[in-house]
């Protein structure tokens, strides 16, 4: 029995470990690992998160077991947190026990999409809203080119691990070098629209919108860590642009 107590811990906590790790709101963190410690067998499960920790506690038969994990940010990436909910559903079915769905667990890998489809899918959505906030055609030229770079840049420096707020400053430094050009060589019907929105790539929507979430269902702590992060990353961003407009000499668009 004490095995497999030790096996469902685990299973549960390695779950939560690589929801939290891969930017899965706090609740339904929470709310996963319970159920499958449930449908393991677990009389009962408590949870305790953190920013970057977990501490889970099963009881079966009147006796506990208590295990901590940390959680480092992994970078957010959806395919790990549907995989984990698919395990987690099979197991309430009946179709996976706690070990069959251990081995599916120590499978999942977060996969990535093409570096080069993300580059050109950022390239055109910038552009696009350039287009829409009333840029032409040069203007969203010079945007997908600005973004492009910048996401390039983006991607260089993750894969060789610099922390997330030299990432955003650097590459915002970049993308707005590369659009205050339009404003320089006068480009375009109105070049301050591309400069504004090459940017928008490092806008951090998702951990913004799951600090309130967090904070709303009753998750204080993890909720400002998440906000405080991205106000930071958003800090990082600023620096940047000011930065590069410093050095070509162009505040237009801020005034």
């Amino acid at each position: 029995m004490e095995d497999k107590q030790r096996a469902i811990s685990r299973l549960v906590a390695q779950a939560g470990q690589m929801l939290l790790a891969h930017g899965a709101e706090s609740t339904l963190v929470g709310d996963i690992m319970r159920r499958m410690g449930i449908a393991s067998g677990a009389d009962e499960v408590e949870v305790s998160l953190s920013a970057n920790s977990i501490v889970v506690t099963t009881f079966i038969q009147e006796r506990c077991m208590t295990t901590t994990r940390r959680a480092p940010d992994r970078g957010i990436n959806m395919r790990v947190v549907t995989q984990i909910q698919r395990i987690c559903i099979m197991m309430e079915k009946g179709v996976l026990n706690y070990s069959f769905a251990q081995e599916r667990l120590n499978k999942i890998s977060p996969a990535r999409y093409n570096r080069w489809i993300v580059v050109l899918m950022i390239g055109l959505s910038c552009a696009s809203f350039s287009h829409l906030a009333g840029g032409d055609w040069s203007i969203f030229a010079m945007t997908f080119l600005a973004s492009a770079t910048g996401m390039i840049v983006r991607q260089e420096i993750g894969h060789r691990h610099f922390n997330p707020l030299i990432n955003f400053a650097v590459t915002a430094f970049v993308t707005t070098l590369i659009s205050a050009q339009a404003m320089i060589l006068d480009i375009g019907n109105d070049p301050f629209i591309a400069m504004a929105s090459s940017v928008l790539m490092l806008v951090p929507g998702f951990p913004l919108i799951n600090s309130v979430a967090d904070m709303v269902k009753g998750y204080i702590n993890i909720g400002i860590a998440r906000f405080v992060m991205g106000s930071l990353l958003t800090l990082a961003t600023c620096l940047g642009i000011v930065g590069a407009m410093t050095v070509v000499g162009v505040w237009g668009w801020v005034g």
